[in-house]
């Protein structure tokens, strides 16, 4: 074999492993793409049910809102990601991005009732509360992408 041949033949092969390698790119796309919509419904939701306005907070620096933004924000995002990984196909993610942001909104709840003044506290800039917030958020999370299976 020529050189030339050679080095055609190395370029046909490297041209079919990307190929193969990008064969996955349309769903990735699909699944990464209506994770971020779901993502910005539930910025655009959460701060509605809750007690404290989360963006005035933030934007003025208030790390107690931070924190528990931000917790509620992973606690919704590890149960997509779980929901990603086992969903048969776009709708049944969706399902379960929809289960992920009720239980999310219930994990609010949940920990308003432990602490009555938790919107109160963030309010106020008191750690404390944005740390129990994002905290119960997380942890809800996190058992809720476990018990996602399939």
């Amino acid at each position: 074999m020529t050189p030339d041949e050679l080095a055609l033949q190395n370029a046909r092969t490297a041209i079919g492993q990307a190929h193969f390698y990008l064969q996955g790119l349309p769903a990735f796309a699909q699944y990464f793409g209506l994770a971020l919509l779901f993502t910005a419904i539930f910025m655009a939701v959460y701060p509605r049910i809750t007690s404290h306005n989360e963006y005035r907070l933030v934007r003025a620096g208030n790390l107690a809102a931070v924190l528990a933004f931000v917790g509620a924000l992973v606690g919704f995002a590890l149960p997509m990601k779980a929901a990603m990984a086992g969903s048969a196909n776009l709708v049944d993610f969706a399902v379960w991005a929809v289960i992920a942001g009720i239980v999310q909104v219930a994990a609010y709840f949940l920990a308003r009732f432990v602490m009555p003044d938790v919107s109160r506290r963030i309010d106020a800039g008191e750690t404390v509360g944005g740390v129990w917030l994002g905290g119960i958020a997380v942890l809800v999370g996190i058992l809720n992408s476990s018990a996602m299976t399939y």
